[in-house]
């Protein structure tokens, strides 16, 4: 019987291989739509949001693995010490230092590279992290340089249904095959109790918002709904949606909203580390 990690290990294979196989590769996968990501530092919080900011002191030094645009980083670094947002996509930081700049916090920064090769050296209050976990093949030495860097609390977000699988049926329509799942708490809380862990688990109220889940116009949805379904390349992919479009989308004053979304929620999973 596999192991938990081994578990999640082959779930992360399975759906890495869909995609090397479907999609065309790039080294940085995030540099294209990295603005996607980025949302104003001094904006109105959402709950989500503040609930994981409610766990931050303000003499925390803070780091984000994977922290992409800011999105939850830097508005972290308007209540603490510092923040350190570790990410390898050159897009990502790239946003992430203009966001940062021009909303004027000058107590964040950015450092290229992967984790867990860029935890050496590194120590922090806080470490934490957001939809991360899904794409993490050797998910125990990752979550062991989480602890170890971490001096007080480790914090890891991830939702229900992942990000990654929220077009699963549409997926399938357009590819003619089941989408290959990543793992997330179902497999991630198994792993970590197998290292001896026991954290608490935190069911979040916001629903997933995406910043293009609403396209303005018929042809922004086309091109939403074949991104999302890694199908841009697909052949008859764009009349199958146009075909079927009324069905897939539902018109509404703030624009075209897809219908094969499916329910989930956000995930605080944090410990008191060491």
């Amino acid at each position: 019987m596999p192991t938990s990690a081994e578990t999640y290990a082959s779930l992360v294979d399975a759906y890495s291989a869909q995609m090397a196989r479907l999609s065309a590769s790039s080294a940085d996968r995030w540099a294209s739509r990295a603005s996607q990501f980025r949302l104003d530092p001094r904006r109105e919080l959402e709950a989500n949001t503040k609930a994981a900011l409610a766990l931050i002191r303000p003499d925390d030094v803070v780091i984000d693995v994977g922290g992409g645009a800011g999105r939850v980083a830097l508005p972290v670094a308007l209540h603490c010490t510092e923040v350190i947002n570790v990410e390898p996509s050159i897009g990502m930081r790239e946003q992430f230092d203009a966001s940062a700049k021009e909303a004027g916090i000058s107590n964040a920064r950015c450092i290229d590279g992967g984790w867990p090769s860029a935890a050496a050296g590194l120590s922090a209050d806080v470490v934490m992290l957001a939809n991360v976990t899904y794409f993490v093949r050797d998910i125990v030495p990752f979550v062991e340089a989480l602890n170890a860097t971490a001096r007080r609390l480790v914090i890891i977000a991830v939702w229900s249904v992942p990000p990654p699988n929220h077009h699963t049926a549409l997926f399938e329509l357009l590819h003619g095959e089941p989408q290959a799942r990543v793992p997330t708490h179902r497999e991630l809380l198994p792993v970590l109790w197998d290292m001896g862990l026991l954290p608490d688990v935190r069911v979040l109220p916001d629903p997933f918002r995406h910043a293009r889940m609403r396209p303005p116009t018929r042809e922004d949805a086309l091109r939403f709904a074949l991104d999302s379904a890694s199908a841009t390349n697909l052949p008859n992919a764009e009349a199958t949606v146009r075909k079927r479009f009324a069905g897939l989308f539902r018109e509404t004053p703030e624009g075209f909203m897809p219908t094969w979304l499916p329910d989930t929620r956000e995930m605080l999973i944090t410990w008191e580390a060491g």
